[in-house]
């Protein structure tokens, strides 16, 4: 404690004294506007942090704080300049839930079992890679500040000197081309360092002018966005918040088609990219299934009936209301807006996938769809979201490869979990069983290439042929991978019971 007396104090809009530079030591930084020099005890609970300083380059070495707020954090910049430059940041708009020790009760853990699904898919990091995530966290939302900003179109005086900042102008470069089909979500990750769900859909809600149509405010709209991706489990290997990047990328793709470009309205489109952002958020990375076996409070919440869909769209309406971000509108337009979201994401259900195609088929059939009905158009809504909730084996082969097997690893890790406690495994999860090809050619067979085909009776235009090509060349690919397999899958059994339990325990739920 005597040694914490001896740091000078220096208010926080006071310049670094030149003398104090010379030397190596620590700076006390306080909320007071008593004049540089040693502190009166009493004025110890004032104190809000110190730095400590190399008289060598001038440059901050060590940053600690003291007292911090609930509600304020406040973040210091030691430039050569010896001025001290900071800026609030809304403690709540970064939540890293893992650093602070809290987690929502909607993530605990089944009793049952004892499974953690926070960590289900987790892998083993050691002690020193902890704080370069954090490290990576900080500049990742210091460069969302910046983009924002030039999102907008609004200058900045006084620029970030952010040391990755050659990687936000590429991002940039690709959110030019947005609306390719070769669109690569995974280096747009990268980029934009595991923040590619809130910079696309900040992008895409401001390319379409919602954002100034709906009259959202600005803040509110960055901390849904930020909340809905921090609320994607990123352990799992499939089912994150890049996967949810990749269908809100998909479905501009086909909002911009000609059909419903000229059809749709400024509130379909919204809810047609909200619902995209969020149709799998807090996803556990285990399927319908496994929670019903295991007796999980989801299941008994939602009695077994679209059990994940039901938690998706009820946790982003939870978001919706915290960040108030359409409490400007009326109680009536907001509770239509939540309703049909919710009709929107309960449609990604692959367990009612027949019951939708059948539907869409019945319609192209008798040729009476009018995008100029509500209802018609609200339809046609949630057959673009299914579309690209499962357009994986539609996108090139270097693409749809990965995504292949992301969601085989997150299946094969969730049939290990059933072994190891001693349940039926489900179809599809057992890697002793099964293989990516297996898994995927039964899938592209029999959920995709039907769907995908009635997408392109509906729409009957380059992209849809440009998936349908994808679609064979990738099954192709699969196939010389699995000889045996592709040669006995149209005529053995075992192919096709696995394919109709897509259905059921919902591949991309």
């Amino acid at each position: 404690m005597e040694l914490c007396y001896q740091l000078p104090v220096l208010p926080l809009d006071r310049p670094v004294p030149k003398h104090v530079l010379s030397r190596r030591g620590a700076i006390s930084f306080s909320s007071s506007s008593s004049l540089f020099g040693a502190p009166d005890p009493r004025q110890l609970s004032q104190r809000r942090g110190a730095i400590s300083y190399d008289s060598s380059d001038q440059t901050a070495l060590y940053i600690r704080m003291l007292a911090v707020t609930n509600k304020i954090k406040t973040s210091f910049v030691f430039t050569p300049g010896a001025c001290v430059i900071f800026k609030q940041l809304f403690s709540r708009d970064v939540r890293v839930r893992s650093q602070v020790g809290f987690e929502p009760e909607r993530r605990g853990s089944h009793p049952y079992l004892g499974v953690d699904f926070r960590t289900l898919h987790s892998r083993a990091e050691s002690a020193g890679s902890i704080p370069a995530r954090r490290i990576r966290r900080l500049f990742s939302f210091q460069r969302h500040l910046l983009s924002s900003r030039l999102l907008r179109g609004t200058p900045h005086l006084n620029p970030l000197h952010i040391l990755d900042e050659d990687y936000c102008g590429q991002a940039r470069c690709m959110l030019d081309k947005v609306g390719s089909w070769n669109f690569d979500i995974f280096l747009f990750d990268r980029l934009t360092n595991g923040n590619s769900l809130v910079f696309l859909t900040f992008h895409l809600l401001n390319q379409y002018g919602l954002i100034e149509l709906f009259q959202l405010d600005m803040v509110k709209l960055r901390r849904f966005l930020v909340l809905v991706q921090e609320d994607y489990h990123n352990q799992n290997p499939y089912h994150n918040a890049v996967h949810a990047a990749d269908v809100t990328q998909a479905m501009h793709c086909y909002l911009k088609e000609p059909k419903l470009a000229q059809s749709l309205t400024s509130c379909d489109i919204l809810l047609g990219l909200v619902a995209a952002a969020t149709h799998d958020l807090d996803h556990p990375g285990v399927n319908q299934p496994f929670l019903i076996k295991t007796n999980h409070y989801l299941a008994a919440l939602y009695r077994n009936t679209s059990v994940l869909e039901n938690h998706h769209w009820r946790s982003a309406v939870g978001l919706l209301r915290e960040t108030k971000l359409f409490s400007h509108l009326s109680v009536e337009d907001s509770l239509n807006m939540e309703r049909q979201l919710g009709s929107l994401i309960l449609a990604t259900d692959i367990s009612r996938q027949n019951d939708y195609l059948s539907r869409f088929r019945t319609h192209l059939d008798e040729n009476n769809l009018c995008l100029g009905n509500a209802s018609h158009r609200h339809f046609i809504l949630q057959m673009a979201l299914k579309c690209a909730d499962i357009c994986n084996p539609c996108r090139p082969w270097e693409l749809s490869k990965q995504w292949s097997e992301k969601v085989t690893e997150e299946f094969f890790h969730q049939g290990d979990i059933e072994k190891k406690h001693k349940l039926e495994v489900s179809p599809l999860c057992d890697s002793e069983a099964n293989t990516i090809a297996s898994v995927q050619i039964g899938f592209m067979t029999y959920v995709v290439e039907p769907l995908f085909a009635e997408w392109a009776r509906f729409s009957d235009t380059r992209l849809s042929q440009t998936m349908l090509g994808h679609l064979g060349l990738n099954k192709a690919s699969w196939s010389a991978m699995e000889p045996e397999a592709s040669g006995s899958s149209e005529e053995g059994e075992s192919e096709q019971p696995s394919s109709r339990s897509l259905s059921q325990g919902g591949q991309e739920s």
